[in-house]
């Protein structure tokens, strides 16, 4: 068996969470049985480990409790149907995948909520999700998120795909497809209707901010990468950076890690150096430019936190040799 060396990680951003972090698991965990997400006593058991609010909490620090609930789910949500896809032979069969995100977008495009006691988990929960963030939201807002969720949806299945047919992918695929896979632009989408933070669409699409958006992106996804590789590579799932780098450059598993660790460490650089040339104009738009830029910097520390101390998701101990 191999052991590797997990870098340090530290990040230049504050450690914030929710006031309403304990009300918000109490309220997933009842939420994901009434919705059958999780039934018997092993998965409910496994589910309470995960702590799946707690990230939520930490990404959003000042979400009312009602938005913070609603995240909440659906975060729950993109993890119950990660493991479905990851973890169970659904997840290798690409024509099953799109037959249910089909569905998905259906309820997304259409409000076709599924509300019957015998229908699938994913689907009643993932309308009863759609029907609380519509009573919160504008048309325009909606229809960035349906788009954020087909690019989802559309990861799932490339990765599926690369199931099926045995590929690793390379690098450079995996670079492109991993801000997808995530599912984290959702959840920066989301950061409008939970957050109350409403940026003009100018805004938005400044290349300035949508790099920032991007590196907040990768470390989410690259520092959930070096955490998860042991979990990963026991399953034989090869949609991992560390795996990736280590099957294209011929490295062995550290040095897979440590260039992972660099790569991690270069976006953390450039969010740092962004957040300090953000647009801001003199206007009372600067304020809710500089807090959007603050729950970008509370995924980037929330992630780290929930990881290395409240989820067992991943395997790790608290460990301080791993977080400065």
């Amino acid at each position: 068996m191999t052991t590797i060396q997990l870098p340090r990680i530290s990040y230049p951003f504050p450690s914030r969470i929710n006031q309403f972090a304990a009300e918000a698991q109490q309220h997933v965990t009842d939420w994901a049985q009434h919705y059958g997400l999780v039934r018997s006593e092993r998965a409910i058991a496994r589910f309470n480990r995960g702590r799946f609010a707690s990230l939520a909490a930490r990404a959003f620090p000042d979400a009312p409790f009602f938005e913070l609930c609603v995240i909440a789910d659906f975060n729950t949500w993109l993890f119950m149907l990660d493991d479905q896809c990851d973890e169970a032979d659904a997840g290798k069969t690409t024509d099953y995948l799109r037959s249910i995100t089909s569905g998905f977008m259906d309820i997304l495009r259409f409000n076709q909520y599924v509300t019957s006691a015998t229908a699938a988990p994913l689907a009643a929960s993932l309308g009863n999700i759609w029907e609380r963030m519509r009573s919160i939201s504008t048309p325009g807002w909606r229809l960035r998120f349906i788009r954020s969720m087909e690019d989802y949806f559309s990861s799932c299945i490339w990765e599926a795909e690369n199931r099926e047919r045995g590929i690793v992918p390379a690098v450079a695929d995996y670079i492109k497809m991993r801000p997808y896979t995530g599912g984290l632009y959702a959840d920066i989408v989301a950061i409008d209707i939970i957050e109350k933070i409403y940026l003009p669409d100018d805004l938005l699409q400044h290349a300035l901010l949508k790099r920032l958006m991007l590196a907040c992106n990768n470390i989410v996804c690259w520092s959930n990468d070096l955490f998860s590789c042991d979990k990963e590579l026991k399953q034989g799932d090869v949609h991992n950076l560390v795996v990736t780098l280590q099957h294209a450059n011929h490295l062995t598993l550290q040095e897979a890690v440590d260039e992972a660790a660099r790569m991690h460490n270069e976006e953390v650089a450039i969010f740092a150096a962004l957040e300090k040339l953000v647009p801001l104009s003199g206007t009372e738009k600067d304020y809710e430019l500089l807090r959007y830029v603050s729950v970008l910097r509370s995924w980037i520390t929330g992630n780290l936190e929930w990881s290395i101390y409240d989820t067992g998701r991943y395997g790790l101990a608290v460990n301080e040799a791993a977080v400065v």
